[in-house]
Parts: structure tokens; C-alpha cells; sequence
């Protein structure tokens, strides 16, 4: 093997190492995005579960024989709001971007917490 084509292997490898050092950098901003999201929706279901523990335990305490309010609450309106901002609110997609179009799932929803 010649000076030339050792030169040239080195250069080669050289650059198959800065394309996965790219690799890598790109996997890396990739894991950190689904770190992030996984720790907001960890947080986002542990404050759910304590609004359903508050829930539940308010329906709890009411007589079977009195109904709750037939007016929307605060949680229905907030839904509504997240449904008119462009996000699911339907169990199947629940956070994510509507793309600018009804969901059926999502109106279904509505219309039984009315």
C-alpha cells in the first residue's frame, strides 16, 4: 500500500467518523426532546390523577339522592377551550394538533359533558 491510498483511507474513515458523530448529535437532540415530553406527560398524569382522586372523592360525598350541577364546569370549559386551540381532547389522541379538522372522537365528547 502506497502513501497515496493510506492518506486516502484515513481521509475516508475520517469522514464516516464525523457523518456518525452527526449521527449521534442528531440521536441525541431526538432523545432529549422524548425526555422532556415524557417528563411534562408524567406530570401532566400525575396532576390528573390527583384531580380524579379530588373528583372522586367530592362525588363521594354527595347523596345519591342530589345531582351534581347541570351547568358546564370548569374542567368541560377548559377542554372545550384546549378542542378550540387546536388539540384532541378525545382519549384516542388526547394533546396532540388537530391539523385544522374536526374530530369526531373529540365532538362526541363534548356533546356528553354538556
Amino acid at each position: 500500500m502506497n502513501k497515496r491510498q493510506l492518506f486516502d483511507q484515513v481521509s475516508d474513515i475520517e469522514k464516516q467518523i464525523g457523518q456518525v458523530y452527526e449521527q449521534l448529535g442528531d440521536l441525541k437532540g431526538k432523545l432529549s426532546d422524548l425526555l422532556e415530553e415524557n417528563h411534562r406527560l408524567s406530570m401532566e398524569n400525575l396532576h390528573l390523577r390527583k384531580r380524579l382522586d379530588v373528583l372522586d372523592s367530592e362525588q363521594d360525598s354527595t347523596s345519591e339522592g342530589t345531582e351534581l350541577k347541570d351547568m358546564p364546569s370548569e374542567g368541560y370549559d377548559n377542554l372545550a377551550r384546549l378542542y378550540e386551540e387546536g388539540f384532541h381532547i378525545c382519549n384516542l389522541e388526547f394533546g396532540s394538533p388537530r391539523r385544522n379538522e374536526d374530530c369526531m372522537f373529540c365532538l362526541d365528547f363534548l356533546s356528553k359533558t354538556k
